[in-house]
């Protein structure tokens, strides 16, 4: 039996490390190109998306727009804002439901939905892969 040589593990692992970023998309939180609401902190919009909060800093209403479960732009978004897996969203919704503290964000089918909706509303706040960006709405966060 023969072992990779140190090159040829080390080349195996700079190609894992490429084939995981291009696979990652880019998100942006968006809100309504007729809302006032600025930039947004990672935090803030967390708190929206997992009912700690319901209004915007400016204190205007604020409702979460979600991607469908399972899809890869929503577990990316939980990932990287709120730090909670696909598992950890189904508790926390369980207890939440359960305990009368809220209910999950409404769904919407993919980022052209999702833009639609948020850009007749300026009350939703969602996410999109940045590439479904327009003139509609405006992104308050770019999640890396």
């Amino acid at each position: 039996m023969q072992f990779p040589s140190l090159r040829q593990v080390l080349a195996a692992f700079a190609l894992a490390l490429l084939a995981r970023g291009a696979g990652a998309a880019e998100l942006v939180v968006i809100v309504s190109a007729r809302s006032p609401i600025g930039p947004l902190r990672a935090d803030q919009v967390a708190d929206i998306f997992l009912g700690q909060v319901g209004r915007f800093p400016d204190g205007a209403e604020a409702f979460a727009l979600d991607q469908a479960v399972g899809s890869p732009l929503r577990n990316e978004f939980y990932d990287k804002v709120a730090a909670k897996t696909p598992a950890l969203m189904k508790a926390h919704w369980a207890r939440m439901i359960f305990t009368g503290r809220g209910q999950p964000p409404r769904e919407a089918q993919g980022s052209a939905a999702v833009r639609k909706l948020v850009a007749e509303n300026p009350a939703l706040i969602g996410y999109i892969d940045k590439s479904a960006l327009d003139a509609s709405v405006k992104p308050v966060l770019l999640v890396h």
